[in-house]
């Protein structure tokens, strides 16, 4: 037998010893909160490697994602009401279509280049970001970041569900226009009203099924999504063209740039971290999906079609809102304002199918971004209790009902602005991510000590790394100034710190990989350091060898695997 082969069998005999690892006997508990957790106590659990079935590797039959299912997640991701609005603040801020679309195009392309190379843990060691995020931070302190992106996609969760009951309302004014009139019996001080309340729990309801797919299955929900959507924008955009193109009065097309010189610039600049922000998000958890795929190449399609689907969703918002100023004679950015005004027996068939289609892309969107994240880093953190799916089930609790989002929505602006802020603290910590996997341990990790609370990326007894704790301040503290102001104007904040903080994505991201690359060249963990990656168990075999390097396409598993002669 070569070397490369007995190499392979202690990789995956030791993985699968430490995936099978009984855990320790223990007593009957006597209470009755002791006899709930023992109930609820998942099967799959080990508490000597903090894990469960949905921390540990992704198994090779749960591998069903190819490059297209990555492409149309994508695809599906932006069809949605937040991508059709996409233009609509920064033509606000001063900026004409053209510039708007451009600031856009340039966003998504750098954002996706940041996800794909975050997104290659996950495609190689079949790991989700709780779990390889414990390399830079530490196997302790790593637990404070993904707190931190927990915190974030509850939050945001809330937030789009609100978008969610908006989409519900309007397919409800299309089917029973006397729901616009539904009298209101909820008290001012609620922030909501009744006919939303009803749209609100409707939506509610809608999403808990599919909150139960497994997340190598949601991959056909997004299939179908992604063929719903786009025929239900196309055939918005093809309406108010038609509509508007025999109709006086002024082009929204015609509109130039309202600010210029250096305030354009800055204008510009914000814009695009605004943009980038957004994808925040998706930087640290694009390991979270593309565990899930057998093939490390998949993730390169994420290149084309995340800037291209986003670009085009920005368009027809675009071309929706220069024929509205002609149509009604104001411009609407939100489609379902647009589609509330189709009254007509036939218009609110229309608008019906319109609002389907807006709901099934909502739940998607919420699903990816938000609800799949936070998931898996509540699995982390209570890996004996909770896996993803009830993570997901607990995250939209805590979203749509705990946090109130009407209540945020309407009167808590600086918490919502504070929100709205806290890709500082996400950019530093893709920076680390990508630093780290990239540059320091050029891709090699042994995959069992990922799950050794006392292995080599403990560091320490406290179980932190100090260059990543120090990376990571210096990424977001210098960015804290413009921050505070962005929440409150009325705090004086020198003009360089707020233009900083419009550059906040950019410095958080190369600030802190800088940092924490040049500490640990100068200040290294040598035991952290392997010779070769230990990777999970591929495509069974009876002899594989592995190959290292990026992107490797051959036959047996999907980082690498080759049938030998």
């Amino acid at each position: 037998m070569a070397l490369a082969d007995i190499d392979k069998t202690v990789q995956v005999s030791a993985t699968e010893e430490l995936t099978d690892a009984p855990a320790s006997p223990r007593s009957a508990p006597t209470t009755t909160w002791g006899k709930f957790l023992k109930k609820i106590e998942l099967k799959s659990s080990n508490s000597e490697r903090l894990s469960n079935e949905d921390l540990d590797p992704v198994p090779w039959e749960r591998r069903t994602w190819r490059w297209y299912n990555l492409a149309l997640y994508w695809i599906s991701d932006a069809f949605a009401p937040g991508g059709w609005r996409a233009a609509a603040s920064l033509m606000q801020i001063g900026l004409s279509w053209r510039w708007s679309l451009f600031n856009i195009a340039l966003a998504n392309i750098l954002i996706a280049i940041v996800i794909t190379l975050n997104a290659h843990p996950g495609a190689r060691y079949h790991v989700c970001f709780p779990v390889f995020s414990r390399v830079p931070f530490g196997f302790y302190f790593s637990y404070v970041m993904v707190f931190m992106r927990m915190i974030t996609g509850i939050f945001w969760y809330g937030i789009q569900t609100y978008t969610g009951a908006e989409c519900v309302r309007s397919l409800l004014f299309a089917i029973w226009p006397s729901f616009r009139t539904l009298p209101n019996h909820l008290p001012k001080s609620a922030n909501i009203e009744t006919n939303f309340m009803i749209s609100w729990f409707i939506y509610f309801l809608l999403c808990v099924p599919v909150h139960l797919i497994r997340v190598e299955n949601t991959r056909w929900y997004f299939m179908f999504k992604c063929c719903l959507v786009p025929i239900c924008g196309f055939a918005i955009m093809g309406w108010v063209v038609q509509a508007a193109d025999s109709l006086p009065g002024e082009s929204l097309f015609a509109q130039g740039n309202t600010v210029h010189g250096s305030a354009f610039t800055w204008a510009f600049m914000s814009a695009l971290y605004s943009n980038m922000g957004g994808g925040s998000t998706y930087a640290t958890n694009a390991s979270d999906y593309s565990r899930y795929t057998r093939k490390e190449y998949s993730i390169l399609f994420q290149l084309i079609a995340l800037p291209f689907s986003n670009v085009l969703m920005a368009v027809m918002g675009v071309v929706g809102a220069a024929g509205t100023l002609k149509v009604y004679g104001t411009i609407l950015w939100d489609p379902l304002l647009l589609i509330d005004h189709w009254t007509s027996r036939g218009g609110r068939a229309a608008a019906a199918f319109c609002a389907i289609a807006f709901i099934v892309a909502q739940i998607g969107q919420n699903i990816s971004a938000n609800s799949i994240a936070a998931a898996n880093d509540l699995n982390a953190i209570f890996p004996k209790y909770i896996n993803i799916r009830r993570g997901q089930i607990i995250a939209a609790l805590l979203g749509a009902w705990a946090l109130t989002p009407w209540n945020i929505l309407t009167s808590a602006t600086a918490f919502l602005s504070f929100m709205s802020g806290y890709s500082i603290w996400l950019s530093s910590i893709a920076g680390i991510l990508f630093s780290d996997y990239w540059l320091v341990h050029k891709l090699k990790y042994d995959v069992r000590e990922l799950y050794n609370t006392n292995g080599i990326y403990r560091y320490n007894k406290w179980g932190f790394n100090w260059r990543a704790v120090v990376a990571f301040t210096c990424g977001w503290v210098p960015l804290l100034p413009g921050f505070i102001h962005s929440i409150n104007p009325n705090i004086y904040v020198i003009e360089g710190m707020v233009r900083l903080y419009y550059l906040g994505f950019f410095y958080g991201f190369f600030c802190a990989s800088l940092v924490y690359w040049a500490l640990c060249y100068f200040f290294p963990q040598e035991e952290t350091y392997v010779v070769e990656a230990v990777l999970p168990p591929g495509k069974p075999s009876d002899e594989e060898e592995i190959i290292d390097g990026f992107g490797s396409d051959v036959v047996g598993s999907d980082y690498g695997v080759e049938k030998k002669a």
